[in-house]
């Protein structure tokens, strides 16, 4: 019996036999010299494979859900970009090479930019360029790749790499359980499998050279552990997990559109955190009745270009056009629900470059040049951000979230900035939604201690417990060797949150929380017990937490809340 370790991607367990997907023939690819006279009849060559690609997705997408054909909508719009393709040209007639070596440069060019950001969101992202710009390749060289169609059912897939695209027909199998060597939490495979409730881990590397069809695997997406040929004693304890698993999901699944409520009626609103427009569909499907925090670091993976051209950092700013699409998209998906669209949360950990400034590396970065500070020092880029969010909130209710607030000042200086915006759009005769609500990300001892303060300033509260704890305890919750002493229930983090939440119910306000602590039953639970009737979490998390607080009176959650706020349970 061996052990893996990986990334848990897609929670449950899942028993069967390996199915080892063959790892892709060696694709060569041809590099020769063309002539000037050649240039048209390549570039012809390259429209006729980007329009095989678009209409293969076209008919993949047509038939798919619509989880899978939002996805898919985003490989098309890659597929289109003007800019990209415009790069691609003039390196064609620059170098005067076959296109599918400069299709390649290219393409790896924006997807290495991508990679190393530092941000797990965007390295993921860079997948899906190579995904989709691999897929034109293969059709220029006429190369045929490995057909999922004949994938066994009942079995745990193993692969290298799953692009979305295999993916549709992968998951129209009952599998097991997927295992891959590429992909993390945020990848779009992730987010399908999670979406299919397919047990699944990722980002173990060269896992399909250890391991063989036939053999025996259980896929422990919970601890993202792959375990071979399990022994007897294995085998039994996870066909009960399984079987209580099962269980469970069924029973989560009748309380998916039910009302959030404790046993004796007091009701919650349960919202969602998603990181890209395609997962507000997944959000409704799981029950979430808006959306309590949508990350927009995604949108900020640019494009390349001639830093010589531009004297940039290498990247294209993103354009306003775009982020309008991408917020559009998540407004009407969701309907009439709330939509909590938080501002760049770049710099820290989220390392991001965009025309006009670059958020590098930093000594302590952390404790640097990130989120708010980072925008307020480049103003232009916030007010591009600042404008598409409220021409796109003519589509639906939104919200406006803005992160690591810690001075007044900054608060003050994001309304000016927006009363400028508000005054361009009505001078540009641009349809736009004047009455947007603004409020705060409160993360930070110092908006904690003065909340309420910044609530007279601020329209809502949301409170982001993750770099709360962080700050509140000083420790990197990613440094392993302090990892123990992260703790989100230590009694001065319950303390701040309490007084952000009598603060902002002071002011008559509303505050919900964000950080993980909203998606854990147990801590869900003290939450509500301090007053937090607004949760936000991983639209898988939401069943659980609803089962949690209909198990408990508002009475019995409001005295577990006040011995964690004395420190007896210490």
């Amino acid at each position: 019996m061996e052990t893996y370790k990986g990334l848990s991607a897609s929670e449950g367990i899942g028993i069967g036999e390996v199915f080892l997907v063959p790892p892709p023939a060696p694709r060569l690819i041809p590099q020769y010299k063309i002539r000037e006279t050649d240039v048209e009849a390549e570039w012809q060559r390259l429209e006729a494979a980007l329009t095989k690609v678009k209409q293969r997705l076209q008919e993949q997408s047509a038939t798919a859900d619509s989880q899978y054909a939002a996805i898919l909508e985003t490989y098309i719009v890659m597929l289109m970009d003007v800019e990209f393709l415009s790069q691609v040209k003039s390196l064609l007639i620059k170098s005067l090479q076959n296109i599918e070596i400069v299709l390649q440069k290219k393409a790896t060019e924006m997807a290495e930019i991508l990679r190393g950001a530092g941000d797990e969101y965007l390295a993921e992202r860079a997948q899906d360029i190579t995904d989709v710009f691999d897929q034109v390749i293969d059709e220029l060289l006429g190369y045929k790749t490995f057909d999922y169609d004949f994938v066994p059912e009942n079995t745990v897939v193993v692969a290298d790499s799953v692009s979305p695209a295999d993916a549709v027909a992968l998951f129209k199998k009952k599998l097991r359980g997927l295992v891959a060597c590429e992909g993390g939490a945020s990848s779009h495979l992730a987010i399908l499998a999670r979406n299919h409730r397919l047990p699944a881990v990722l980002g173990i590397k060269a896992i399909t050279d250890k391991l063989e069809s036939g053999q025996q695997v259980i896929v422990d997406g919970t601890e993202g552990l792959v375990i071979v040929q399990p022994d007897e004693k294995t085998l039994k304890k996870y066909h009960k997990s399984e079987v209580a698993k099962q269980k469970e999901e069924k029973s989560l699944s009748k309380l998916k559109h039910k009302i959030a409520s404790t046993k004796d009626g007091v009701g919650f609103t349960l919202l969602a955190n998603i990181g890209s427009p395609e997962e507000a569909q997944l959000a409704l499907d799981e029950g979430a009745e808006g959306i309590g925090l949508f990350r927009t670091e995604f949108l900020f993976m640019g494009a390349v270009q001639d830093a010589r051209k531009t004297g940039s950092s290498g990247m294209k700013s993103v354009s306003e056009a775009a982020q309008l699409e991408a917020y559009r998209q998540v407004l009407e998906t969701m309907g009439n629900r709330p939509v909590v669209i938080r501002t760049l949360d770049a710099g820290g950990d989220k390392f991001i470059k965009d025309a006009g400034f670059d958020s590098g590396p930093e000594q302590n970065p952390l404790l640097g040049r990130r989120a708010i500070r980072l925008t307020l020092a480049n103003k232009p880029l916030f007010k591009r951000q600042l404008r598409a969010l409220y021409r796109a909130g003519v589509y639906g209710d939104l919200r406006i979230m803005i992160p690591m607030v810690t001075h007044l000042s900054q608060i003050k200086e994001t309304l000016e900035i927006i009363r400028e915006v508000k005054d361009e759009l009505q001078k540009e005769g641009l349809e736009f939604n004047p009455n947007v609500p603004v409020g705060i990300m409160v993360e930070t001892a110092a908006a904690a201690v003065s909340a309420d303060i910044f609530a007279r300033y601020s329209d809502f509260f949301s409170i982001g417990t993750n770099d709360l704890t962080q700050y509140v305890l000083g420790i990197d919750r990613e440094n392993p060797s302090v990892a123990d002493l992260y703790d989100d229930k230590n009694v001065a983090v319950l303390r701040l949150i309490k007084n952000i939440v009598d603060s902002a119910s002071q002011s008559k306000i509303s505050v919900s929380v964000c950080g993980e602590m909203a998606g854990t039953p147990d801590r869900a639970l003290l939450l509500a017990g301090m007053g937090v009737r607004t949760l936000s979490m991983s639209p898988v998390r939401i069943g659980a937490v609803k089962k949690a607080l209909a198990n408990h009176s508002i009475k019995e959650l409001e005295e577990m809340a006040q011995v964690a706020l004395s420190g007896e349970a210490l």
